[in-house]
């Protein structure tokens, strides 16, 4: 029987694909790669030919869309003695980006700390088995391996999530590893050293506008190439996004309705206007302090698509897309809301002045602001 996840990790998502591309690969390959560098790129940013596998073809699509140059950059640091920091804007895809590099790289996405202000040092390196430990004493069967640990031991990346969430003395004691690619185990006797095998990397992400954030050490930045990974500029390439994940979540979750291509436009533009405070004729608007992401407008859309489909409706409903948007924009201040009010009744009203058909019924549905 076939397994189901909630959220499949990316190799099982693209495991047709990750086949085709070790099936196909002949490219030079770092020690322990998964896939060679130019098959990572690949698997990240697609190919125009499909590959054969068994018999059949298979698409190689693009997954991640922004600057292809930075992702050759990563995967160059990767094959390299340096850790991989992506840096940025909250919802910029920095953690979908570690985990198709992470999968492409080791063969798994999923050898993972999470950051937060909680996070201990076992949590990233190693812990006990207190029952072993209380029975044999610090003995290396009682030792509990933790992903950094894991990742050392099998030359695989370990994924680093929200490092600036973590205590500055937590994320410090990744420096030595880092540096010498050795993990000290004081209580055991016996093998208490830790050798990195080949392959083994550490790729962190970290969001330049969260609160609570620890900055890192400058000895601690040393051991890192920096990326920054930026938002999407472009209106059409954030449209197609906002499609490709709809629809990939769709599939997933067994919501029969199409993605509206016109819907998933004028969100995007939505988007891009508030987030760049210009509207596409010139006119300024209000940035409001929300975070205005990619990864937003996603949920926003598929908010409301979910809605439309459980309940039954015809069509996505404009007026739950403007609620939807209502509550993205301003869970963080109520000044936004003003600022939201204010987009609807300037570049909203003017391109239902213009333009007619879609932003007419968006802009009817200001009502629902509040």
């Amino acid at each position: 029987m076939e397994q189901k996840f909630i959220k499949p990790p990316v190799e099982v998502r693209y495991k047709r694909e990750l086949d085709a591309l070790k099936a196909n690969d002949n490219g030079r390959k770092p020690e322990n790669w998964y896939l060679s560098p130019k098959s990572v790129k690949d698997f990240i940013l697609g190919r125009s030919k499909p590959l054969s596998l068994d018999g059949e073809y298979v698409d190689i699509t693009k997954k991640f869309f922004g600057n292809d140059q930075l992702v050759e950059r990563c995967i160059v640091t990767l094959a390299g003695s340096r850790g991989l920091m992506l840096v940025g804007e909250p919802g910029t895809a920095k953690t979908m980006l570690s985990e198709l590099l992470s999968a492409a790289i080791s063969g798994t996405s999923t050898n993972t700390v999470q950051g937060t202000a909680g996070t201990t040092e076992d949590m990233i390196k190693y812990s006990w088995n207190y029952a072993l430990l209380l029975a044999k004493g610090p003995v290396k069967e009682a030792l509990v391996p933790s992903p950094l640990y894991l990742g050392m031991s099998k030359g695989i990346i370990t994924r680093f999530e929200e490092i600036t969430r973590t205590p500055a003395e937590i994320q410090d004691s990744l420096i030595s590893v880092m540096s010498d690619k050795v993990l000290n185990i004081p209580e055991l006797d016996e093998d208490n050293l830790l050798f990195a095998k080949p392959g083994f990397n550490i790729i962190g992400t970290a969001n330049i506008r969260d609160k609570g954030v620890n900055e890192m050490s400058s000895a601690l930045k040393r051991r890192f190439n920096f990326e920054t990974v930026n938002p999407v500029k472009d209106v059409r390439l954030e449209k197609q996004i906002i499609v490709n994940e709809v629809t990939l979540s769709a599939v997933a979750d067994k919501v029969g309705m199409p993605v509206d291509t016109d819907v998933a436009e004028l969100l995007a533009v939505t988007y891009h206007e508030l987030r760049e405070g210009i509207t596409d004729s010139g006119m300024k608007v209000e940035v409001p302090s929300a975070v205005m992401s990619t990864a937003e407008a996603v949920s926003v859309y598929y908010q409301t698509m979910s809605d439309a489909w459980y309940f039954e409706k015809d069509r996505i409903s404009l007026s739950d897309l403007t609620q939807n948007l209502n509550n993205a924009v301003c869970k963080d201040s109520k000044d936004d809301l003003e600022k939201l009010k204010g987009y609807y009744n300037t570049a909203v009203k003017q391109k239902a002045e213009k333009v007619g058909g879609l932003w007419k019924e968006f802009y009817e549905t200001k009502k629902y602001l509040k």
